[in-house]
């Protein structure tokens, strides 16, 4: 553990797999105190353990706003202070731009806008308190450029990269950084659709969360609005 992180507390939403548990276990190991969202709260016990005086467990349902609501009230009465909310949870049904299925884009909108959007409301409070509040929002590169027909994704994750600028702009004089992280494929479930890139090729979940961990620990004058984390050569002129 890092002695200089044993007070800081930070929320991971989607812990329970993927990047969110690579982060988790990434902060976990540098003496972050953690407070885990996930829809299965067993999966968190398995994955670290009962819970204890580093880990606080929280269902966390996207669809569910009362959800994200008790999570950051438990969150504080365990821990007294939040200092970094990563949004890591996301969807990646795949609705293309003829699709007519608006039930689809709602899920969409629901997992990876409202939500985020959400716990950046509840989270804003006591980050500002701290001065030094961290929020990383797990975009995509889909956020920055389109390279596919799956317009619902593609709409969401531009949207979330309106959210962190306008979290930048309004929290920037409390001292609240937020960062965007933009990988192209990442070696998680999400992407095993794809036979573009191997597995091997792919960024390592582990890799990405040491990103994370980096972002949250820039200093006040050295913010970062955006990462993007490529495993291929693309131009982004």
């Amino acid at each position: 553990m890092t002695a200089g992180n044993s007070g800081r507390v930070a929320l991971v939403t989607g812990a329970g797999r993927g990047i969110g548990l690579a982060i988790a276990r990434e902060l976990a190991e540098h003496g972050y105190r953690l407070s885990l969202g996930a829809r299965d709260t067993a999966a968190l016990e398995a994955a670290f353990g009962p819970e204890g005086g580093q880990f606080h467990y929280a269902h966390f349902d996207a669809y569910e706003p009362e959800s994200a609501q008790a999570w950051v009230t438990g969150a504080v009465a365990r821990f007294g202070r939040i200092d970094a909310l990563i949004n890591n949870a996301g969807l990646g049904e795949r609705v293309s731009l003829m699709d007519d299925n608006d039930e689809a884009l709602d899920r969409l909108f629901a997992v990876n806008v409202k939500a985020p959007l959400r716990m950046t409301r509840l989270c804003l409070p006591h980050l500002e308190q701290t001065g030094t509040g961290r929020v990383i929002n797990i975009v995509s590169m889909s956020g920055k450029r389109v390279r596919n027909a799956f317009v619902g994704y593609n709409m969401t994750k531009f949207a979330v990269m309106g959210l962190t600028h306008t979290t930048r702009h309004v929290a920037w004089e409390k001292g609240v950084r937020a960062t965007a992280i933009c990988p192209s494929f990442v070696r998680t479930e999400m992407s095993a659709y794809t036979n573009t890139v191997t597995p091997e090729e792919m960024i390592q979940p582990e890799t990405l969360a040491s990103l994370v961990r980096t972002a949250i620990e820039l200093p006040n004058t050295a913010a970062m609005a955006e990462m993007l984390v490529n495993c291929r050569l693309e131009d982004m002129l």
